[in-house]
């Protein structure tokens, strides 16, 4: 019964009453994107028009509020053919910025905000990173960073309600373990920067959130315990034979937090990334490639969690602003069923483990390596540059469809409750036995990722539903190797780097081929769901009006 006294439902499953708890939407909190400039695009922002209205998506987050395509930092006018005249003092300009967060507000979106990177006139080192050129160096004048924060901050109070920004975060930098690309000083020299950048953020106003460090990946060595990173204590992981029988630990977290709370610096939450990828440089120097085991990200997330739950920061909210199956933009995994079936599973084990974890990126439309080459180029898009709907969209689909309170979980999926209409819904998937745990790594070419199509046994899902209403109908979808594999279509027609109109439009209507049929509760009250899901099967059966 619930506090105004009505009587919620009661299923039984294989017989057995439920016994439910919360169930969050945690891949729905929060998505990623490449860069602010791109959300200038009108085919980025379509895409991200229907991933809201598909996945519930309540926050974005990508970089370059701060990077010179924005214009906000402005030193000079910018004289094109003329004369660049300097400016007697800095000027901050957002008419860019406002378009784009107006566009994401406007949507019932709130941006998670990455602050930087440092525009080229406060960058100590410019070009860091990216195509695009991200100059990602402490400030040449601290003074003018917390500026350019707080005037930025104080506009968008302005400009959306304090109300409003007191619902967004703050997150200081990305990355800046990652030196020389994400940053060129030292660990000490980011813990100030956060220092002072969230000094000036609850100046303005106590309430408004602010975190870090933003660090990438765990590691199982100390390439990351000194001021930077020290690639002879790779060596060892490198050689390793088995990489998951090593200690993986946070990078930076612990030291983060002992020297914020040393110093009585706020922390409302914790950032990581979390990739099940990574790799070690050995002896020689060589870069040597790792993919971690199947629950990799669970274990993480599991660690992560107690630590900061015994922390002198046990109420920080902890958000993952970056994951994926691999953190490269040209990893052919990402445009498959194989990806799918991973990310399902994850998200399944770690719903309640984090405030959020951000799936890196929503669409292809992401240009740090510079345009995709081809329409299926290992992007990390659940969508293609075009649009076409890849396999993992169609499976954040279906998390998206299930219920916010779990009545079963199984090792190969859930089934769920809408605490609003008591309808039931369920998401199955087959991560086949023969995988023997290990995570789908990563792959420099579509046709590297096939063999894993050859994985198997079928697997059989068998439940009954009881308590439901007699006639109720039930629409079941199911992506696999034979529905939906859009890039196992494009190989078929010989991977066309520039696919015509009409092989465009094929594509696009194979990507949404799903297996659909119905089912339909008996006098009794009871579904029976038997399907056998072959392998790399995800599946999602919801109730229809």
């Amino acid at each position: 019964m619930t506090s105004d006294g009505v009587i919620e439902p009661s299923y039984r499953i294989d017989g057995r009453p439920c016994d439910e708890s919360e169930f969050p939407h945690v891949w729905a909190r929060c998505l990623g994107a490449g860069r602010a400039n791109e959300a200038l695009r009108a085919d980025w922002r379509q895409q991200f028009a229907e991933a809201v209205a598909a996945f519930g998506v309540q926050y974005i987050r990508f970089h370059g509020v701060f990077h010179d395509d924005m214009f906000v930092y402005r030193e000079s006018y910018g004289g094109g053919f003329g004369e660049n005249t300097p400016l007697a003092s800095p000027m901050y300009t957002f008419s860019y910025v406002d378009k784009v967060f107006d566009f994401i507000v406007d949507r019932g979106v709130r941006p998670f905000v990455e602050l930087g990177f440092m525009p080229r006139e406060l960058a100590t080192v410019p070009e860091t990173v990216f195509w695009w050129g991200a100059h990602c160096s402490p400030p040449k004048d601290m003074a003018r960073w917390v500026e350019l924060v707080t005037t930025s901050v104080e506009h968008w109070i302005d400009r959306y309600g304090l109300a409003e920004v007191r619902e967004w975060r703050f997150e200081v930098w990305n990355e800046p373990n990652l030196v020389p690309h994400f940053w060129t000083g030292t660990k000490t020299e980011y813990f100030e920067l956060y220092r002072q950048t969230v000094t000036a953020i609850k100046k303005i106003d106590p309430a408004l959130k602010v975190g870090g460090p933003a660090t990438s990946v765990f590691v199982p060595d100390d390439r990351y315990k000194g001021e930077v990173e020290d690639r002879a204590a790779m060596r060892e992981t490198a050689a390793a034979a088995d990489v998951d029988a090593l200690d993986w630990r946070p990078v930076w977290i612990e030291d983060f937090i002992a020297w914020c709370a040393e110093r009585d610096v706020p922390v409302d939450f914790i950032s990581t990334h979390l990739y099940p990828t990574d790799f070690a440089f050995g002896a020689d120097g060589v870069a040597v490639p790792i993919t971690r085991y199947a629950d990799a990200t669970f274990d993480d997330l599991t660690l992560l969690r107690g630590l900061v739950r015994n922390s002198p920061y046990p109420d920080a909210e902890i958000h993952i602003t970056e994951w994926s199956t691999s953190p490269s933009s040209r990893d052919f995994i990402h445009d498959t069923v194989f990806a799918a079936t991973s990310i399902t599973r994850s998200y399944l084990q770690c719903a309640t483990l984090a405030d959020s974890i951000a799936y890196w990126t929503f669409t292809d439309v992401f240009e740090e390596g510079g345009a995709g080459i081809g329409p299926f180029h290992g992007g990390f898009g659940l969508v293609n540059e075009s649009g076409i709907h890849k396999p993992t969209f169609h499976a954040f689909t279906m998390l998206e469809r299930l219920g916010d309170r779990l009545l079963l979980a199984t090792s190969d999926g859930v089934v769920t409750r809408d605490s609003r209409t008591s309808a039931v819904s369920a998401v199955f998937f087959n991560y086949p036995d023969d995988m023997d745990m290990k995570g789908v790594g990563s792959e420099n070419s579509y046709p590297a990722t096939r063999a894993r199509a050859q994985m198997g046994p079928v697997r059989r899902i068998r439940h009954s539903i009881g308590d439901l209403e007699p006639g109720t109908r039930f629409l079941v979808e199911i992506v696999d190797w034979e529905h939906g594999n859009v890039a196992e279509a494009w190989y078929q027609l010989g991977s066309p780097l520039n696919p015509s109109r009409a092989e465009t439009e094929y594509l696009g209507k194979v990507a949404d081929s799903l297996l659909r049929f119905t089912l339909t509760v008996p006098g009794t009250g009871v579904l029976t769901l038997d399907v056998e899901l072959q392998p790399w099967a995800v599946m999602s059966l919801r109730q229809l009006p």
